[in-house]
């Protein structure tokens, strides 16, 4: 195969589970955003996506020069770090592209809009997934973005999703926006983190998907009650004001 269609193939491939996920989130919205804006506000996930990266290396380079000693990527200090890192950038994304539209112009867009940035995050990291492990064979590379559709591009939709719920609360409580968005952070943050770390059981590998599996469903039930929750206070909002 060609280099330019097997690389095109790796990059299509990573991408797909992003845009199925998409395709459900935003049958979501009842006044459905632009097209223009959701795909630039997905492609800005991509782009913002090698800032984590960086701050992930540079974390390690830190450790690394404070201990002595080698530092690994699979460690409890590394996934909270990842974890925080990953989300701030998102939310970065969001406020590059979505914030600074007229389009925003309702409370639960925060909520797409960080679901469309999450999955945009996710598409790039399942690219760099799928061009590692394609070397090692077709069984494989199914395996794994299967595993990847149903796991990590999930749970970056919904840890966006939950951040994207206090940024919409900021809609109306615009003096406490901060505190706001750093608690949804945090919150998102953990929810990531204990994701990662229960995937990292190795030794349990059966535990450890029904764990994070349990997790991602937990993760799903709340995000909807905070949809639901969101459309509750704007049209209650709405009612008092007219």
């Amino acid at each position: 195969m060609p280099p330019i269609l097997y690389y095109g193939t790796l990059v299509a491939v990573g991408i797909l589970p992003s845009v199925l996920w998409l395709s459900y989130y935003l049958r979501k919205d009842c006044h459905p955003e632009p097209k223009a804006m959701v795909t630039k506000t997905f492609l800005m996930g991509i782009i913002v996506s090698p800032i984590a990266i960086i701050l992930q290396l540079v974390f390690v380079r830190l450790l690394e020069n404070l201990t002595g000693a080698p530092a690994t990527t699979d460690g409890p200090s590394f996934y909270l770090w990842a974890s925080f890192v990953e989300e701030v950038v998102k939310l970065y994304a969001v406020q590059m592209i979505a914030l600074r539209s007229a389009d925003f112009d309702e409370p639960v867009d925060a909520m797409i809009y960080m679901v469309v940035a999450g999955l945009g995050f996710a598409a790039m990291e399942n690219i760099l997934v799928m061009v590692r492990v394609a070397p090692d064979g077709l069984n494989g590379t199914i395996s794994i973005w299967m595993l990847r559709f149903v796991g990590a591009t999930l749970l970056h939709a919904l840890s966006s999703a939950i951040v994207g719920y206090f940024l919409a609360l900021s809609w109306f409580y615009d003096h406490h926006r901060s505190k706001l968005l750093m608690f949804g952070v945090v919150l998102a943050t953990l929810f990531h983190f204990a994701f990662n770390m229960f995937l990292s059981l190795s030794s349990y590998k059966i535990l450890s998907l029904a764990y994070a599996t349990a997790l991602l469903g937990i993760m799903a039930l709340f995000v909807s009650v905070l949809f639901d929750k969101i459309r509750e206070r704007r049209q209650k909002r709405t009612v008092q004001l007219t």
